[in-house]
């Protein structure tokens, strides 16, 4: 017993030196192998110094890359100068491009950080591109970091995805540092005696990162001492449960997602009764550039009537006979075209619609061309939907007062397979309006009581 009480009294726990922990992590996550080819993104601050040394120390093959985005003048050189001169102390290829940053983000019509952002990781697979793979990029975000990413995007709500934080790998970028401290890699750098440069915009609260870090983090660690702690444990575990989560998505868009060419069909009633719906849904629409913002007005669709939308830059999302069907915008790739009231011309792939609303007088005369369609506009409801017909469509062929299915009509018409492919159709509140340039439906005829019509012409390509 005397033993073991002397060894618990002389125990002592190891201290493990930064450099030992990064060879550690490295390997724990096979992050890279000795014999590959590392792309140090150094801006020359503590943090990217820190990561150049610990590749140093750990004998890994590496090249610097340095971006001078020319915002800050004489210190944006002085950065560039200090960057050199760690490349030189290592004896490694250096790699510094000017970037006119200001130009850049006055041209694309996006923040100075977004352009930084664009201008260097364009210009980072570049370099990669041209190097001898494997290769990979390697940034110096460590823990601080991580958490700042984390609140960020809870704020700005990315889901369960965003809740993970940065990323550890992704592609061909590694962030080797997320194990660490920020003082961690102060105490490395004053260990191993080495300087680093301060750039001063990082005091600046202009940016949204930095009113984080000098303002919103310090106030929570006042009321909450081990806050930041907690929340780097809460990313490992947020990190499992976005696996499992996102396993349980896929099986669910499997049994819900149907692909029809370049569009998706997503059944209403079963997205009604979908445990955790309006989740379900935003994972489904995402992908295509809707943000959750909008999730509010995409979920009305459900209970909203047919023909109502909800676009992103590149997609829309209507509500027609049961479905919700995301449709890209551009009318040569969809099979869905939304028309709405004003449009004078609509292009898709078969040809164009020329649409004007005009007066009708009993005298006018109705022409036979079957490229152009006569409809009483006071049985048409905006927005129009112009789309491929399909099986189970029917309407009323001019002239007759019983319903008829398209197929046969087509059928009866002796259109070729080709012809049928090729067949549109325009309806107004899922009415079959016309078959274009083929026949108009009944219900929309021109009669003695008509007032005003809506006039169409079909321009063949």
């Amino acid at each position: 017993m005397k033993i073991v009480r002397t060894f618990y009294r002389n125990f002592e726990p190891m201290k493990y030196s930064l450099s030992d922990r990064f060879s550690s992590y490295v390997k724990e996550h096979r992050l890279f192998r000795k014999g590959d080819l590392l792309l140090l993104a150094v801006s020359g601050g503590a943090d990217s110094v820190a990561l150049a040394e610990l590749c140093f120390l750990s004998g890994y093959r590496f090249e610097i890359a340095h971006c001078n985005f020319q915002l800050r003048g004489e210190e944006s050189e002085r950065d560039e100068k200090f960057v050199r001169s760690l490349a030189e102390r290592y004896g490694v290829p250096l790699h510094c491009r000017k970037f006119d940053t200001e130009a850049y983000a006055d041209e694309h019509k996006v923040s100075i950080q977004v352009a930084a952002r664009e201008l260097r990781y364009r210009w980072f697979d570049e370099l990669m591109d041209s190097m001898e793979p494997p290769v990979w990029l390697l940034t110096a975000h460590h823990a601080e970091d991580n958490v700042e990413t984390l609140l960020m995007n809870f704020f700005k709500g990315t889901g369960i995805q965003g809740l993970q934080g940065i990323r550890l790998k992704s592609g061909r970028i590694i962030r080797p540092l997320l194990f660490a401290r920020k003082q961690e890699i102060l105490d490395f750098l004053k260990e191993r005696n080495l300087s680093f440069v301060e750039d001063s915009s990082n005091l600046s609260e202009k940016y949204t990162r930095n009113y984080f870090r000098h303002t919103l983090i310090p106030g929570v660690r006042k009321v909450f001492p081990e806050g930041e702690h907690n929340l780097e444990e809460n990313l490992r575990r947020f990190g499992d449960i976005e696996i499992l989560y996102q396993q349980s998505v896929e099986r669910i868009k499997k049994k819900l997602v149907e692909q029809m060419g370049n569009e998706i069909y997503l059944p209403v009633l079963k997205l009604q009764k979908m445990p955790a719906m309006r989740t379900v849904l935003y994972e489904v629409v995402k992908d295509y550039g809707f943000s959750p913002s909008q999730l509010d007005d995409i979920a009305g669709l459900l209970t909203a009537e047919n023909g109502k939308y909800v676009k992103s830059d590149a997609y829309r999302i209507i509500k027609n006979r049961g479905r919700l069907i995301i449709a890209p915008l551009a009318g040569e790739e969809a099979g869905y075209i939304l028309i709405e009231e004003g449009t004078n011309s609509v292009r898709f792939p078969q040809g164009k619609l020329t649409i004007r609303r005009k007066p009708w007088k009993e005298e006018d005369r109705i022409s036979s061309d079957p490229d152009i369609a006569l409809l009483d506009a006071s049985n048409i409801r905006f927005p129009l939907l112009l789309r491929k017909w399909r099986q189970g469509d029917y309407f009323y062929p001019l002239g007759m007062r019983k319903k008829k299915k398209v197929s046969r009509f087509m059928i009866d018409e002796k259109l070729s397979p080709t012809e049928k492919e090729k067949l549109w159709i325009l309806e107004s509140r899922q009415r079959i309006m016309w078959l274009a340039g083929l026949r108009i439906d009944d219900r929309f005829k021109v009669t003695a009581s008509t007032k005003e019509v809506l006039e169409v012409y079909f321009t063949r390509y």
